[in-house]
């Protein structure tokens, strides 16, 4: 523990239901399967729509669209249309996306490391549920 502990964990007591739910919200748009993925292919600079589709294996145009729009929401994403023929929409991380990169990386990087161990539990917990 350090100095100012108890004061820090006592400020956040008293604003916890509240913030929680806040925080909640921005959890779930962050740790949603469709947005990791999107976050990490924008990681290599803007995108169309149709590319990110097919970068995203398995995603629907309706929930690639809708995701998009959530992270555009949450200021994680930005869409520019460039007056063509056809209108040409690039997405790309925002400054706010960009300081996502890492964080969503590091989980990345952890779930490969653990996936052995993960999958051994798994395992061992399905053969118990069986029993």
């Amino acid at each position: 523990m350090k100095p100012g502990h108890i004061e820090d964990t006592a400020t956040a007591r008293d604003h916890r239901p509240a913030d929680c739910r806040i925080v909640g919200t921005v959890l779930a748009r962050i740790g949603d399967k469709w947005s990791i993925l999107v976050v990490m292919t924008l990681t290599d600079g803007p995108r169309r729509f149709n590319e990110l589709k097919r970068t995203i294996g398995g995603i629907s145009q309706r929930m690639l669209t809708f995701t998009l729009r959530g992270l555009e929401r949450d200021g994680l994403v930005s869409r520019t249309v460039h007056p063509t023929i056809p209108p040409r929409v690039d997405y790309e991380l925002t400054a706010l996306g960009r300081s996502l990169q890492d964080p969503v990386q590091a989980l990345g990087a952890w779930a490969f490391a653990n996936l052995p161990a993960i999958q051994d539990a798994r395992t061992r917990f399905d053969g118990e549920q069986i029993s």
